[in-house]
């Protein structure tokens, strides 16, 4: 089997190191209210919130593009059946979090296994095309839903409460909901990484054809990994549309699912806290750059592209080679 890629969760010797940069990113972001309250702008308590959620997403597309090498363009429509799982409950009269989120949760469970089954037949370039276009489905069958809004998207008249609590509806604590649903994901991501599972998929990645010989059925192994991670990015739409009050189409794009691409290489392939980093690095820049400017997107997308192409490794790779590691 070929040699694991410098900086993958597989090398041993930094994953304590990337385990402690995670706690405290965490740490940090749990002091940032208190900030807040000591007169750093509040805008910057709703774009932590909101780079938290899209972290999320980025969590869950590392585990099949980083850990698995699969090239998903169309994990958006996750992030989009869970906005809607929670705006439709809510337009329906039934707001409670603990029944929306695993009704949203299974939808994208099933979206996945049907899609994942289907696409993983392929490789390569076909199933980055076929990922692309079972999201555009489900892009444009959001457009169909004229009830709920159709392509003008639906506005929430509420957010969801929890256990009857509208703790969803003060911004601390729905910052810290997020917090919490953001590390547990990561850990919860980690540990099936670092699993007998996980050492599967990686290898999977590397090849193929001699896991099949093993004995482990590499087409079963990939579906598992699909479905955790639509269930995780629905996590992340659930969370967008109580954020927003809005979910619409555009949820689901493929634009979107660019994004989440490029957060995750942003921050750094396979390394799970780089998409967190990514995700930060990539909004806290739209936002700064859209502040001076409308035509902000023609500054930040070459931008992206050189840093891409000039930093090997994304910006852990970076740090870590500031930090004289090296490829560790």
């Amino acid at each position: 089997m070929s040699a694991t890629p410098a900086g993958s969760l597989a090398d041993p010797a930094p994953r304590r190191a990337r385990l402690t940069v995670a706690v405290a990113l965490f740490g940090l972001l749990a002091v940032l209210p208190l900030a807040v309250q000591f007169g750093l702008p509040s805008h910057w308590l709703t774009l932590a919130t909101r780079a938290m959620i899209f972290a999320i997403a980025a969590l869950s597309l590392d585990l099949i593009l980083g850990v698995g090498g699969l090239v998903s363009f169309g994990h958006a429509a996750f992030i989009g059946i869970g906005a809607y799982g929670a705006g439709i409950l809510i337009a329906e009269g039934q707001g409670e979090a603990l029944i929306a989120l695993p009704l949203a949760i299974a939808a994208c469970a099933l979206f996945a296994a049907v899609t994942g089954a289907v696409s993983l037949r392929t490789k390569g370039v076909a199933f980055i095309m076929i990922t692309l276009a079972f999201g555009q489905m489900a892009y444009f069958l959001a457009q169909a839903l004229s009830a709920y809004g159709g392509d003008d998207g639906l506005t929430l008249q509420q957010r969801s409460t929890l256990a009857g609590w509208d703790v969803f509806a003060d911004r601390t604590h729905f910052f810290y909901i997020v917090l919490a649903t953001l590390a547990g994901c990561h850990f919860l991501i980690r540990a099936i990484v670092a699993s007998r599972f996980g050492r599967v998929l990686r290898a999977a990645r590397e090849n193929p054809v001699r896991v099949a010989v093993t004995g482990y059925d590499v087409d079963r192994v990939r579906l598992i990994a699909y479905v955790i991670s639509g269930m995780i990015a629905g996590v992340s739409g659930f969370l967008l549309a109580n954020q927003t009050e809005f979910v619409s189409p555009a949820f689901m794009s493929w634009q979107r699912s660019g994004e989440l691409i490029f957060m995750v290489v942003l921050g750094g392939v396979g390394t799970l806290h780089g998409a967190i980093i990514g995700a930060f690095a990539f909004l806290v820049a739209e936002d700064v750059l859209s502040g001076w400017t409308e035509h902000w997107k023609a500054i930040f997308g070459p931008l992206i592209v050189l840093f891409v192409l000039m930093t090997r490794g994304g910006i852990d790779g970076l740090l870590r080679r500031l930090g004289g590691r090296g490829d560790d």
